[in-house]
């Protein structure tokens, strides 16, 4: 086992142990590996076996199915980030003579580009990936089933696209491209292609009897992109931090979070069950937290990765069964049980080590005609708007070049911020998309649209 360090407390690892014991023995896999990572560190590790005495550690691989895609994403975004692409560029633009290029690549990404959700058959899960050579044989005649943009329907052809299009602007194999740009710098290597040993077998159990058989372990061949890679849970925790806080190497911080965001409109379904799509990552609101990640299965094998970036925790829960436990359940399951148990230490308060007076001028309440919010002053030089309390848009704001700030989220994201002066230099008001902010309640004489009453505020007659 790898060793740990700022190990969890013994009644929380007890804890931990007996969710993924209950998981494996109800689930009926047989074996079942679980870790929890929080800030930068492995602080736990556990697993659960039907062989006696030989359960598994964080150095065996499993398959992880679709949590290939998150990688597949990742390489898509380094294209962007390198101005090689743009995401709202169709798909045809880079990789032509496809039959789906009026599809966008952002599309592709947040599975809204109307595509089937699997290939024609046969089961491209169960059988050699020699059988569909071509993307054509990939995406078959009618490779639509919804009009692009539309809805989000989950697509693995449409990932294999994304693979294609790597290789395509790389000029080199998917996972040689993935294996260079990520794997490497990201210290993951005990992820890969094709098994390595250690590694789990993949097995069917039986609905309603206690025996098992063999599943194949295909090579997915074009289809590789959207499920073909092994790995560990040792490897998924160092990819769970890149995910939560970027590396520079790979991708940026804000590149994750974008990768992190909604970016696919939730069918009614999925708004009741508090999911949703960003680009190559799952959403769930769970337990009044926001976990991000992706889940995965091939035949005879389980895989979920959850992350909870407010609690600086992840988890990773495989297992070797086609089908058993939910393990992304299992996965939020672990993050909640720590988060309660052992929950975040805040760092210190501090004071600013420097600040602008003319930021400081901006701080305060305003106010949008009658509607109280207050600014602050965040670190690193940007602004929060939001409520004085309570419920309410709440936006932060980058600095531009120009005196203006940006939204970063929210309901003000993208617009413009600007504070406009009167000509001795002091601040008349707040513009922003066109609101006015104001210090007081439409206050006389600031430049309120409509204009303001001139007898101003009154009591009601009785």
């Amino acid at each position: 086992m790898t060793p740990l360090h700022g190990e969890l407390l013994p009644a929380t690892r007890r804890a931990l142990l007996h969710r993924i014991a209950t998981a494996q023995a109800e689930g009926r896999t047989p074996s079942l590996v679980a870790a929890v990572v929080r800030g930068d560190e492995l602080v736990w590790s556990g697993a659960r076996s039907c062989v006696d005495g030989h359960a598994p550690d964080d150095n065996v691989q499993y398959r992880i199915g679709s949590i290939t895609k998150t990688f597949t994403a990742v390489l898509v975004m380094r294209l962007r980030d390198e101005g090689v692409l743009d995401l709202g560029d169709p798909l045809e633009k880079h990789l032509p003579g496809t039959g789906a290029g009026e599809v966008t690549i952002r599309e592709l990404l947040a599975h809204t580009g109307g595509l089937a959700a699997e290939t024609p058959g046969p089961w491209w899960e169960r059988t050699p990936g020699s059988l569909r050579p071509e993307l054509a044989d990939v995406l078959g005649d009618q490779p639509f089933r919804h009009p692009s943009g539309r809805r989000h329907h989950y697509s693995n052809p449409g990932y294999t696209l994304l693979g294609s299009l790597v290789e395509e602007v790389r000029g080199a194999p998917w996972e040689e491209v993935l294996r260079r740009e990520v794997l490497q710098p990201l210290g993951l290597h005990r992820t890969s292609g094709q098994p390595a040993a250690p590694h789990a077998g993949g097995w069917a159990v039986h609905p309603w009897a206690d025996v098992m058989m063999p599943e194949p372990a295909e090579d997915l061949g074009r289809m590789a992109p959207a499920g073909q890679l092994w790995s560990t849970t040792g490897d998924l925790a160092r990819f769970a931090v890149f995910l939560a806080k970027g590396d520079e190497r790979v991708l940026s911080a804000d590149s994750v979070l974008e990768m992190r965001t909604p970016a696919a409109p939730p069918d009614t379904a999925e708004v009741a069950e508090g999911r949703a799509y960003g680009l190559g990552m799952q959403i769930q609101y769970r337990d009044g937290r926001t976990l991000v990640g992706h889940s995965g299965s091939l035949p005879g094998f389980l895989a979920g990765l959850t992350i909870s970036v407010d609690d600086d925790l992840a988890a990773i829960v495989l297992a070797n069964a086609t089908s058993g436990p939910l393990v992304t359940m299992v996965a939020g399951d672990l993050v909640r049980i720590v988060a309660e148990a052992e929950p975040r230490i805040p760092e210190p308060w501090r004071p600013l080590a420097e600040v602008d007076t003319a930021l400081l001028e901006l701080a305060g309440p305003w106010y949008w005609g009658t509607q109280s919010g207050v600014l602050r002053l965040a670190s690193g030089g940007d602004l929060e708007l939001g409520p004085l309390s309570g419920p309410g848009r709440r936006s932060r704001f980058r600095a531009n070049d120009d005196g203006t700030w940006t939204g970063l989220d929210g309901y003000y994201a993208g617009e413009v911020l600007r504070a406009v002066r009167r000509p001795d230099g002091s601040v008349s008001h707040l513009d922003l998309g066109s609101f006015v902010f104001t210090r007081e309640p439409y206050e006389e004489g600031a430049s309120v649209p409509g204009g303001v009453d001139p007898e101003g505020w009154r009591a009601l007659p009785q």
